[in-house]
């Protein structure tokens, strides 16, 4: 669907990575949620064009990590008492942990909080990188980086979701297996990883996927707000 900013015309000539941008700005929240007490943290969501399609770049954290190790999830991590906001956070873990610099990433927008097992507040902050980008990851930190189709998240070959309790509210958790043709070997992306980058790939494409979501999908951006307010406020209530 074309933007409304636009003409029907400008946007059948706008490239992939244009009109991504411009539809990723009317989910941008900025600091809407920026005084909410608690943990913070950020993640970023590296977006390049690769082959004329919209990738999205992951990685797989070190064996030697005591949570999580080897799952798949964006670089990211909690803020420091130095970082100015939550873009800040975002491309100083991303330097830390795969060695991009944070004038090799355009920033575009901060999509609506999620809370992670913690009940730390993650923003999702999203930027374009070029494909060209080499990463070296730290190795404490990072084993391995990827990146897979970004259509993959509302259309994809292997997924399973299931419904699970979470502070007393439904939570419907995404299973991802992507076969990676470059690595040839799968990964799987579950969790809050999962459920980020559905949410990124709905607000790009604005297409129904092929599993079930929990969001309005004419009101998504707004429907997301209130499903984080609502685990917000349960989370808060246990304290």
């Amino acid at each position: 669907m074309a933007a409304a900013e636009v003409s029907v015309e400008d946007w059948r000539r706008m490239d992939v990575k244009d009109k991504a941008k411009l539809q990723l700005k009317k989910f941008d929240i900025g600091e809407r949620f920026s005084h909410f007490p608690g943990g913070k943290a950020s993640v970023l969501l590296p977006l390049m064009v690769k082959d004329g399609k919209l990738h999205l770049l992951f990685t797989v954290r070190s064996m030697q990590l005591r949570r999580s190790p080897g799952d798949v999830c964006f670089p990211g991590g909690r803020r420091e008492p130095t970082d100015k906001d939550e873009i800040d956070t975002a491309l100083r873990e991303s330097q830390e942990e795969i060695g991009l610099h944070p004038e090799q990433a355009e920033v575009i927008c901060r999509l609506v909080p999620v809370l992670d097992k913690t009940d730390s507040l993650v923003t999702p902050v999203v930027a374009f990188i070029e494909d060209t980008f080499h990463a070296h990851p730290n190795p404490e930190e990072v084993s391995d980086t990827f990146s897979m189709p970004l259509e993959y998240f509302i259309r994809p070959s292997k997924y399973n979701g299931i419904t699970v309790p979470l502070n007393g509210i439904p939570y419907l958790m995404h299973t991802f297996e992507y076969d990676d043709p470059e690595h040839k070997r799968s990964f799987k992306i579950v969790g809050l990883t999962a459920h980020i980058a559905v949410f990124l790939a709905l607000a790009v494409f604005g297409e129904k996927p092929t599993f079930e979501v929990p969001y309005d999908l004419e009101n998504l951006n707004s429907s997301a707000v209130n499903l984080f307010l609502e685990r917000y406020k349960k989370a808060k209530s246990k304290l």
